[in-house]
């Protein structure tokens, strides 16, 4: 069967496989591009889309995988921030309210869906007025415009919705509604939908240095960290949208950055459904900041997060005993039934890259955004939210536009629906006929709609003569193989633990991490990506070595323990180097 011409291809579907990403190489090398952006998390692919869609010539590079940092690894919330109306912070909260709602109603509705949580009022006559105002307020800004406003309950009333809770542990309830997404898938399809609209995406792609010409940035050049290659990429603005290594790419360039980012350490559990009887989430304060209870998919809790200073290994943020018993000490005060480590199926620990202040503890750093044109020709962007990333990449752009020849269109991303949106909701009213047609029970289906929208025909084209492919993953059977085959294939996704990780989040959904499906994947993979025998031996063994240094490092007593550790796994991306972008 004739192939696609690759750059056809990426610009009807936003495909990321392998015949785009040779492609993508010789683009690098060729073109004159506008911007070139510096780090594949949400910011970097939504500065990427929103460059895009202003008809901006832009490459996105990342020197590991789409969402590998903190976008892959945050507290999956879309939200306004119900604590930062505390700290007065009015304007981010109603910023975020209405991101959320952007993402709900127009641009995500596949991936981002309403969720609700239940706060536990502990002290009588003034709690509930105090907390049903700064509800009311939250409601105000936004935060009851397509979910439900805050819900008043007496105990019995939070107890029936949520018989998990210790009678004992409240007075009282109200509930209010926010949203949740799979970060690390929607992140990969704002890169994707980036590609659609003709950015060049290519991970396993890394910056070792800046381009000069005169005193001006002019570029960048880059390492393809598979085999070794290198090019430079020339670009009349570099954005630097890396994060937590904001600070190590800056000081690629030779010039003095305006902001210092601090990492700060947030770690998650994962435990099973059963494990917590509710209706509901939970938002229980702690004296440091508040925990999380969340819904994940239709049989797991996510429990978090933390809150503290990390100065060790970026890439790879490790979680401590001591963060563990901290989560299960804070939630247990309020379960009558205690969670164990024995029902942990999942930990995961990320970093948040907040602006820095003199002595603040990061809890109360601020989670404002800064954009900067530290040098002609280079624009950083760093704090923020998930949430308001789309706000973020816009004001990047229109901060690069100083540097840009001629007038810039404005931002139009608030009305640029990401991949998979368009026809989402039809298809749900179909999703009967759709599993009749495949064979599949309606459950499968839905779940396929809920992580690939409209695009969920493409998948599915996959098995039409491959019809093993809608079977199960083995050992991790909430998944079907023809999704790894699409990972690919479509999204990207170059090594094992790019699929077990951030494609699905079989890493963190199963006791076994994703070891006991790592041959069966890793075969599926190689179909796709041509992998000898070898290459699907030493997939395993790096992928296997990651998820043991994990657990081990989740048995220590404090971060530099736990740090060394996890840093001693090795990398499936051979040639990246420290600092990473």
């Amino acid at each position: 069967m004739a192939q696609p011409d690759p750059r056809q291809a990426e610009a009807i579907t936003g495909r990321l496989g392998a015949a785009e990403r040779e492609a993508a190489w010789r683009r690098l090398d060729a073109d004159q591009f506008d911007l070139v952006v510096v780090g594949g998390g949400v910011t970097g692919a939504g500065v990427a889309l929103d460059a895009a869609t202003r008809g901006l010539r832009v490459a996105l590079v990342e020197a590991r995988d789409l969402a590998s940092g903190t976008s892959s690894r945050s507290s999956k919330l879309f939200h306004g921030g119900l604590r930062y109306l505390e700290q007065l912070e009015f304007g981010l909260v109603r910023e975020a309210l209405r991101e959320r709602e952007l993402m709900l109603t127009r641009l995500a509705p596949h991936l981002v869906k309403p969720v609700s949580f239940l706060y536990p009022l502990t002290h009588r006559i003034w709690e509930r007025p105090y907390t049903a105002a700064g509800l009311l307020l939250y409601d105000t800004m936004g935060g009851a415009r397509s979910v439900p406003g805050q819900k008043h309950l007496t105990r019995a009333g939070a107890l029936r919705m949520v018989p998990a809770l210790r009678s004992s542990a409240l007075v009282g309830g109200i509930r209010y509604f926010d949203a949740h997404a799979d970060d690390a898938r929607h992140t990969m399809t704002v890169a994707r939908t980036a590609a659609h609209y003709g950015a060049v995406v290519r991970t396993s792609t890394q910056v070792v240095g800046m381009l000069r010409e005169a005193d001006r940035i002019s570029g960048v050049r880059v390492r393809d960290v598979e085999d070794g290659r290198e090019v430079d990429v020339a670009a009349h603005v570099v954005v630097n949208c890396t994060g937590v290594w904001t600070d190590e790419i800056q000081r690629l360039s030779g010039s003095r950055g305006r902001f210092r980012v601090r990492a700060s350490k947030g770690v998650h559990i994962v435990v099973p459904r059963d494990r917590i009887v509710s209706d509901s989430g939970l938002i229980l304060r702690t004296e440091k900041s508040v925990l999380f209870v969340i819904p994940w998919r239709s049989n797991h809790w996510i429990v978090g997060t933390t809150d503290t200073d990390w100065n060790l290994d970026l890439a790879h943020p490790a979680a401590t005993r001591a963060d563990i018993d901290y989560i299960l000490d804070h939630v247990n005060k309020v379960l009558a039934t205690p969670l164990t480590h024995d029902d942990i199926e999942g930990v995961y620990a990320g970093l948040r890259p907040l602006l820095a202040g003199e002595s603040e503890e990061t809890s109360k750093l601020s989670r404002e955004h800064a954009v900067a044109r530290v040098a002609p020709g280079l624009v950083a962007i760093a704090g923020g939210k998930y949430t308001t990333y789309r706000v973020m990449a816009a004001d990047a752009v229109d901060t690069a536009a100083t540097d840009l020849p001629g007038r810039i269109a404005p931002s139009i991303t608030d009305k640029v629906p990401l991949l998979g949106a368009d026809g989402y909701h039809a298809l749900v009213n179909q999703a009967d006929q759709l599993a009749g047609r495949h064979g599949l029970h309606p459950y499968r289906v839905r779940h396929l709609l809920d992580r690939y929208g409209s695009m969920v025909h493409e998948v599915l084209a996959l098995a039409a003569d491959r019809p093993d492919l809608l079977r199960p993953v083995p050992a991790a059977p909430d998944y079907l193989q023809v999704e790894v085959a699409y990972a690919a294939s479509h999204e990207g996704a170059l090594h094992l633990e790019d699929v077990l990780t951030r494609r699905t989040r079989i890493s963190i959904e199963y006791p076994h991490r994703g070891i006991d499906c790592a041959e069966p994947v890793a075969r599926l993979m190689a179909e796709v990506l041509g992998w000898d025998d070898r290459t699907v031996a030493r997939e395993v063994e790096v992928y296997t070595a990651r998820v043991e240094a994990e657990r081990d490092s989740q048995t220590q007593p404090d971060d530099q323990a736990a740090d060394a550790r996890r840093s001693a796994a090795p990398e499936a991306r051979s040639h990246v180097t420290e600092p990473v972008a």
